[in-house]
């Protein structure tokens, strides 16, 4: 294994570089004060376009998908380090470059199992950020951690599909600027337990699509990204062409979008961390209590060292996913995908909570981004699959050849 950057990399990390020192973080305000003018609090603050148009001309455009038809070409690895810097302004510079939930994974399923049509209605405005998008899986009546629970109906009526059924926390759903879902449901009960799930395309526009209510995240609205919404089916029809791939395929590419995104997600939240850490540092430098600066305090020191060593930890954990995942293929590395799903977040989780502890009552107003950050990054080790379904998997396979014995 080799993390060097190669000339691809590096050509892309400074001209990202440079592109957040000089719009992203000084946005940062400006978002902020759109985003308390809005009047609708899904919508996407207007720096958002400015930001993404500038991004365009740099070069710094989908950067997310592999192939060189739609994407930027780039491997994992090679996308790790950048997408690790825009987690240092995660509610903007994905946005910015396109390159953010739900859409991106909405686009690798079509770009990896939509028809040419459903690409050219769907794939090529989302390529271009003309429409946003979302997913509805999750659904509120069943532990959904567990696919094969899934009770939201898809059923057969001449050459249309109807679907009825209740989904919640999909993310995006609730953005004015939204146009599809794509939405998992049950075609087939009596197949076996991962074939009975498709996935089909439904306009949002479609009769019967109830768009009830946005879930606040640790009451945050969550609105950079469209919100979270509970949306109820009723009898919503759409036509037997608008299925992803086939029936009994909903389960499949389940597990092909979210590898790609639980591995995203890890490279931002490194990110993060490294955001977090420096704010912890600047305030220990700066702030005196009790005749000294708090980075002479000795528990302080330690929180500091421990972050550093359990960032380095975790993103060499990523890197190795990410190498695997070039190299082996996502199903190859599935066991290190859960580990960083499970571990990253933790990880982020902690160094957050010294940083606010070093800022004392600063840390957790709305003066600083830590809060925020905070609440984004717990809610991680529950969305993509919470962390003990990715223990429980990786559990399994090290106890695999010890239980297999005669």
């Amino acid at each position: 294994m080799d993390f060097s950057y190669d000339d691809t990399t590096r050509g892309h990390r400074d001209r990202l570089l440079a592109f957040m020192d000089e719009h992203v973080l000084p946005a940062e305000a400006v978002h902020a004060e759109q985003a308390a003018q809005r009047s609708d609090p899904w919508s996407t603050p207007p720096i958002i376009k400015d930001l993404q148009a500038e991004a365009r001309t740099r070069g710094l455009w989908n950067l997310f998908l592999p192939g060189t038809e739609h994407g930027a070409g780039l491997t994992n690895l090679q996308y790790a380090p950048l997408a690790e810097i825009t987690g240092r302004s995660p509610g903007i510079a994905p946005l910015a470059l396109n390159c953010a939930a739900p859409d991106t994974g909405n686009m690798e399923i079509l770009a990896l199992f939509g028809t040419e049509e459903q690409r050219k209605q769907w794939l090529e405005p989302l390529l271009e950020a003309r429409i946003r998008s979302a997913f509805c899986m999750t659904e509120p009546d069943v532990a959904s951690s567990d696919a094969s629970n899934i009770e939201l109906r898809i059923d057969s009526d001449g050459d249309d599909y109807v679907l009825n059924g209740r989904k919640w926390w999909s993310s995006g759903a609730l953005n004015p600027e939204c146009e599809v879902f794509i939405v998992m449901g049950v075609t087939d009960p009596g197949a076996e337990p991962y074939r009975r799930q498709s996935m089909v395309l439904v306009p949002k526009g479609t009769p019967g699509v109830d768009v009830r209510r946005g879930l606040n995240v640790f009451g945050y609205t969550d609105g950079t990204h469209g919100g979270h919404a509970e949306v109820v089916f009723t009898d919503v029809r759409v036509p037997k062409a608008n299925i992803l791939l086939g029936e009994g395929e909903g389960f499949r590419i389940a597990q092909e979008r979210l590898g790609p995104g639980r591995i995203h997600h890890c490279m931002r939240s490194i990110g993060v961390a490294e955001r977090a850490l420096e704010l912890m540092c600047a305030r220990a430098a700066d702030r005196v209590a009790f005749g000294k600066p708090l980075a002479d305090q000795g528990v302080v020191r330690e929180w500091i060292a421990e972050a550093r060593v359990r960032i380095e930890q975790a993103r060499l954990l990523v890197l190795k996913t990410a190498w695997l995942m070039d190299t082996v293929g996502n199903k190859g590395a599935r066991v290190e995908i859960s580990a960083i799903k499970a571990e990253v977040p933790r990880m982020t989780g902690w160094v957050l909570d010294r940083a606010i502890q070093t800022h004392g009552g600063a840390g957790v107003s709305q003066d600083l981004p830590l809060a925020k950050l905070w609440a984004a990054t717990r809610t991680l080790r529950l969305a993509d699959g919470p962390d003990e379904v990715h223990l429980r998997s990786i559990a399994r396979r090290e106890l695999k050849p010890y239980l297999e014995r005669d």
